[in-house]
């Protein structure tokens, strides 16, 4: 179960950076991520997990302590779910499936699309494991994993004790949820409620996808927001778009030498983006209750109303459209840097070949600098440090 070490985490992330963990492991099956974990919590060193290292930055001097690789695979199909009296053949039958944590998110999707089972086709390409998908709420393209998640089996850091937790318990929101907030623990497996659509290959040919939730997936469809198209088109067409952007990873393109996107779209009140340029884009998103006073937290459950609380009503706005309007263009770098701004989107660092974790973070907090200076919005990164930074 232990690798040899030093294995640097260069080697097991995407942005390619990173020195060696003082001890690395790699547990078979889920029995095996229990075991190692409950091992490292119980020592005094540091620990930390890494998946398909799709969204990490790991720093130059390595990490001193265990790193847990999550490799664990499997997708099995559990007992049908029943069905609803809204169900019907157009609109595809519930069916549930558990995932282990290891599984590569993209070879999920995959999966799901050749059975016929909508409900993550938006979100193919991304690259990770599927145990990583809750913890930042992924979303691409008008869907979210929210929309989708059922429940995670979560090994928890306080009691040690295996957990079901259901999508609400997790309180996912906008790249964002319990596991990203504080909560400590292990995603062991995750369980997806999707549509099984091969009811409407009888009647309509193909197994549809659901509703196409993007103007600009849309486009590239040739169809309409809502519109419903076959679940292999949606898939290669937001393929092509992540391909176009180098979001989909490529050994002989360095532009996809990345983390994705490295930070995430503001959330502000209304009233702050009244302050930017009109042409900024932006988003309305649900209003938000906050009270007018300090509520100490055994009165506060964050649930419902509170009283003598006040409305804010609240937009997302385009990290890209902030970068690129604050004078960083793509291909961007710094005088003598390695990493650079992604020549196809301006949201993504990449390692253009031999970039160290510094380099990237020089420029991270270079494009936070801009961003502030021009617009007083403060970027907040998207991926996992590692023994390192921003601060």
């Amino acid at each position: 179960m232990t690798e040899p070490v030093p294995v640097n985490l260069s080697e097991l992330t995407t942005l390619r950076v990173g020195g060696a963990p003082t001890q690395l492991v790699a547990p078979p099956d889920e029995a095996g991520l229990i075991a190692a974990a409950l091992e490292a919590w119980a020592g005094d060193e540091p620990w930390a997990l890494v998946g398909g290292g799709s969204n990490t930055v790991a720093a130059d001097a390595g990490f001193d302590g265990v790193v847990i690789l999550v490799r664990t695979r499997g997708i099995e199909r559990l007992d049908p779910v029943p069905e609803s009296a809204t169900d019907d053949d157009l609109d595809g039958r519930p069916v549930r499936i558990r995932v282990q944590a290891g599984e590569p998110w993209d070879e999920l999707v995959a999966h799901t699309v050749a059975n016929g089972w909508a409900g993550i086709e938006a979100l193919s390409g991304i690259p990770g494991t599927s145990g990583a998908a809750p913890v930042q709420n992924i979303g691409a393209y008008g869907q979210e994993l929210s929309s989708s998640l059922a429940a995670i089996d979560f090994l928890d850091y306080e009691s040690g004790e295996v957990e079901r937790l259901s999508a609400a318990d997790l309180r996912l929101d906008y790249r964002t949820s319990v596991l990203k907030q504080g909560r400590r623990g292990v995603v062991l497996a995750i369980e997806l409620e999707l549509r099984d659509m091969t009811p409407q290959a009888e009647v309509l040919g193909t197994p549809l996808s659901r509703p196409v939730g993007y103007p600009q997936l849309a486009q590239a469809l040739g169809v309409q927001v809502g519109d419903r198209v076959p679940l292999t088109d949606l898939r290669q067409s937001v393929l092509g778009l992540r391909a176009g952007k180098g979001m989909v990873l490529d050994a002989a393109d360095p532009d996809t030498y990345s983390a994705g996107s490295f930070f995430t779209n503001p959330i502000v009140t209304e009233s702050f983006a009244r302050t930017l340029p009109t042409d900024a884009p932006r988003w309305k998103q649900a209003e938000v209750e906050l009270p007018d006073r300090v509520i100490p937290l055994d009165e506060y459950a964050g649930v419902g109303p509170v009283p003598g609380s006040q409305v804010l009503r609240t937009v997302k706005l385009s990290a890209a459209w902030l970068i690129e309007n604050a004078g960083i263009h793509r291909g961007f770098r710094l005088p003598g840097s390695r990493a650079a701004i992604s020549s196809k989107h301006t949201l993504a660092i990449t390692n253009t070949g031999g970039a160290t974790a510094d380099e990237i973070g020089q420029l991270a907090r270079f494009v936070q600098q801009r961003v502030q200076s021009d617009f007083g919005v403060i970027l907040q990164p998207e991926p996992v440090f590692v023994g390192f930074s921003l601060l």
